[in-house]
């Protein structure tokens, strides 16, 4: 009883620094083996292997979480290979390093808009066109992909009528 005010301000303090070990850094200050992964999987996209530039960049991604050109890099080639939703969450990742990112968040609107996730591409616009003060080509192309996704029209399964069939084969 006598410790209790001790253990709480000691409790407290180490909430505060161990906290302070998980704040963002800059991308200067990521870990070099990290950087170095990176560089080689860009190589490795660069000869065509996108598998093993997969493996380079989610290496590079267990050295250092932070390494934001790592999951940008991801999140194209999911976007290449037509991984819609695995694209958008890399660069989501991406966007929690630097909230503030405005190739990203164009990036990620396009995929959403791409996926039929109007809403929330609306809400990168609406970032983007906070974050972006002067003549912003990204805002345009969005805004037109946004408009052309709303004029195509929603097809549902439930929307489509299907009546069974049965063919009978003549017998020989």
């Amino acid at each position: 009883m006598r410790f209790s005010p001790a253990a709480i301000a000691l409790s407290l303090s180490l909430a505060t620094v161990s906290s302070v070990s998980f704040s963002k850094r800059a991308d200067h200050e990521i870990n070099p083996q990290s950087l170095a992964m990176s560089h080689e999987g860009a190589a490795a996209l660069k000869t065509g292997d996108k598998n093993a530039a997969i493996g380079w960049y989610e290496t590079a991604l267990a050295v250092d979480p932070l390494n934001r050109t790592a999951y940008v890099a991801l999140a194209e080639i999911a976007r290449d290979q037509g991984l819609k939703g695995k694209s958008i969450r890399m660069y989501k990742e991406a966007l929690e390093i630097e909230p503030n990112d405005q190739k990203i968040l164009a990036d990620q609107a396009l995929v959403m808009v791409s996926k039929g996730a109007i809403e929330p591409a609306q809400k990168n616009l609406a970032r983007l066109q906070l974050l972006c003060q002067s003549n912003c080509n990204a805002v345009d192309a969005i805004s037109s992909a946004i408009d052309k996704a709303k004029e195509k029209p929603v097809v549902q399964a439930s929307a489509v009528e299907i009546t069974p069939s049965v063919e009978t084969t003549p017998k020989p």
